[in-house]
């Protein structure tokens, strides 16, 4: 399994769940972003996650596939 690391902007609190998958280029779209997260692809912390807005802080882990991202402040 793959581990990286997405680092928040110095003035971010949290990045939504949809926007990450986007941003990391997991998700081409906002569309398909949210059917991966519908389809219950997409775990946060160990549990299948379905909202798609879910806040991402500091020291959340996102897997999906054979990837693992961990949100760091």
């Amino acid at each position: 399994m793959e581990e990286i690391t997405f680092t928040l902007r110095p003035n971010d609190e949290f990045i939504e769940l949809n926007k990450l998958l986007q941003v990391m280029e997991i998700a081409q779209t906002g569309g398909h972003a949210k059917l991966l997260i519908e389809d219950g692809a997409v775990k946060v912390n160990g549990e299948v996650e379905f909202r798609k807005r879910n806040k991402l802080r500091d020291g959340d882990k996102v897997a999906i596939d054979h990837l693992t991202i961990t949100i760091s402040k």
